[in-house]
């Protein structure tokens, strides 16, 4: 099975059930559903084929299963939140919202180790966090998730997709929590909270947009830094860059298309503007 062909395909059904969903309810619903199919032929691929070494294994669950996974679980707490969100007096609402993120915040709090080992890029621990030989040997920390599938799941992997998916819906949060009447951008406020960008490709790629966008003098006439771009995309995104600067210089010491990223986007433009020609 091609997995990254198959999650591209997924976020351009996501992207899709943005724009023809019924509300946010009726999106995170949707949204589900194909995160679970597509989670659930996934299984079916690694339990009759397995990989063909650990490195594959820790790349499958610390990378390609997160794209579904990361989506499931942000849709799931979407809709918890809407469907028990207030619907009356702006009071309880501010204080609903207040309370979950708080409870974010400890989430985040007790898992912080974990949390900087993935921010940091490290890899020492890969193996007993993101293979399945582990499974029994380290304690699964994320509630909710009483049983998981050892065929399927490793350690750490389902914690990973929580950390990821509650970044994102912290900023949905955020956008919640602004009231109305004191927010000069209320009306973009309402098209956030039914369409989010977010970055759905490497670390890798966004390093090489930015570095790019930096050195082509793009933004600000080239006087915003390296971190101040990357921060600016970080919250535009719902994305953890990580260290840029690490990851430009492991860019820098590849052997083929050191802009793989950029070369990718002119070919997929220039073939859509042949296309649309004919």
């Amino acid at each position: 099975m091609d997995f990254e062909k198959n999650n591209k395909e997924l976020i351009k059904k996501l992207d899709d059930v943005k724009y023809e969903s019924n509300g946010i309810v009726d999106r995170s619903n949707q949204s589900i559903i194909i995160c679970r199919n597509y989670l659930n032929n996934y299984k079916k691929e690694v339990v009759k084929n397995g990989f063909q070494s650990i490195d594959k294994e820790i790349e499958f669950f610390k990378r390609t299963k997160q794209t579904p996974l990361t989506q499931l679980i942000y849709y799931s707490e979407i809709r918890s939140f809407e469907i028990q969100f207030p619907k009356v007096d702006t009071t309880q609402q501010r204080k609903y919202v207040k309370k979950k993120m708080s409870k974010l915040n400890r989430f985040f709090l007790y898992n912080m180790d974990f949390a900087q080992y993935i921010k940091s890029n490290q890899t020492h621990l890969d193996k007993q966090y993101f293979t399945r030989d582990y499974f029994d040997n380290l304690p699964i920390t994320s509630s909710k998730f009483y049983f998981q599938d050892p065929d399927f799941c490793t350690p750490y992997d389902m914690l990973l997709g929580k950390l990821t998916a509650y970044n994102n819906f912290i900023s949905y949060l955020q956008n919640r929590l602004v009231s109305p009447k004191k927010s000069k951008h209320y009306n973009d406020l309402k098209v956030t909270n039914e369409v989010e960008l977010q970055w759905t490709s490497t670390k890798t790629d966004l390093t090489e947009l930015i570095y790019a966008l930096h050195h082509n003098r793009v933004i600000n006439n080239g006087k915003s830094d390296i971190k101040e771009i990357a921060s600016a995309l970080e919250r535009v995104l719902h994305f953890d860059i990580g260290d840029c600067y690490k990851t430009f210089a492991e860019i820098k010491t590849r052997k083929m298309s050191r802009t793989k990223f950029l070369d990718d986007l002119s070919d997929g433009l220039t073939t859509y503007i042949n296309n649309s020609e004919e």
